[in-house]
């Protein structure tokens, strides 16, 4: 039996990715930072009798990493697929976040993911074989305003996929990088309360883009499902936009030039920055007021 390895599986994607590959035949080590957390989990692999096991994994720690990679190992014999899925979000205008904020998210997003392939990558050499998925989003390929913080851990993921998948094609390693659209997860449950005194309007409007995208919410196991038929399928394409909104908001920034893109998220009226965004893309953006830029 085929061994992967989940990263973040708790909720959202990593939970339908685990329960994904389990139905399909794959042994799972489904990993997260509090098992405690796993009861839904724990109880759908129960009730489908599926091939799933906890393990404790702080993505942030190294020692925790090396424990969880070795245990997988030792109960499966091997890792046929490593999905790093475990990442946090944050939005807030670069002048007004600590930098200790920046550091947070790179450091499970960015660093995280890049542990989780030193682990596993000797393995999967050894054995000639295997498929590294580094789970990305649209915001690894854009950057919208207020969400540096994010958008700038998964573009150095894209760029660092980008250098790994060029070094171990030759010993048979498979890497994919998944950009998902706007996926209904626990993610957006986490969001701050957008302080009453920033001096920056875009990290409400985003806030009320994302609340436009999900009253018609995707499943993560959308994603979850196109993540095990890339592995199934064997290709070598390296990048993969997941939704419905991830290939035309993709092609809707690469319809402009750069200056035309900070013009239309720099607009000092909300109004019509909403407007724009109806026009273009069709979705109603609710704003409680139009404070602007100062």
């Amino acid at each position: 039996m085929a061994v992967a390895l989940v990263t973040g599986s708790s909720t959202g994607i990593g939970f339908a990715t685990a329960v994904a590959f389990a139905r399909t035949a794959y042994e799972v080590y489904a990993t997260m930072r509090h098992p405690e957390r796993a009861s839904e989990l724990t109880a759908t692999a129960a009730k489908d009798k599926l091939p799933i096991k906890i393990l404790p994994m702080d993505v942030d720690d190294d020692v925790s990493v090396v424990k969880a990679v070795a245990q997988a190992i030792a109960g499966g014999g091997r890792i046929d697929v490593l999905v790093n899925n475990a990442g946090i979000d944050l939005k807030g205008p670069i002048e007004e976040l600590p930098l200790a904020e920046f550091r947070r998210v790179m450091e499970t997003n960015y660093f995280g993911a890049l542990r989780c392939i030193q682990a596993v990558v000797p393995e999967m050499r050894a054995q000639r074989s295997g498929s590294i998925i580094n789970v990305s989003s649209v915001a690894g390929r854009l950057s919208v305003a207020s969400q540096a913080p994010y958008a700038a851990s998964k573009w150095a993921l894209e760029a660092a996929s980008e250098a790994l998948a060029q070094e171990v094609k030759s010993f048979g390693i498979r890497v994919s990088i998944i950009e998902p659209g706007a996926i209904a997860t626990p993610i957006f449950d986490k969001r701050r309360e957008v302080p009453a005194n920033t001096r920056y309007p875009q990290e409400r409007r985003l806030n009320a883009l994302f609340n436009a995208s999900l009253k018609q919410p995707i499943s993560p196991f959308l994603v979850a499902d196109k993540i095990v038929e890339i592995v199934e399928s064997k290709t070598w394409k390296l990048r993969h936009p997941v939704g419905p909104d991830a290939e035309p908001l993709l092609a809707y920034r690469a319809s402009m030039s750069d200056e035309q893109w900070v013009d239309l998220h720099s607009l000092k009226s909300d109004q019509e920055w909403a407007a724009v965004i109806k026009r273009d893309i069709g979705l109603d953006v609710a704003l409680p007021s139009d404070s602007g830029l100062e």
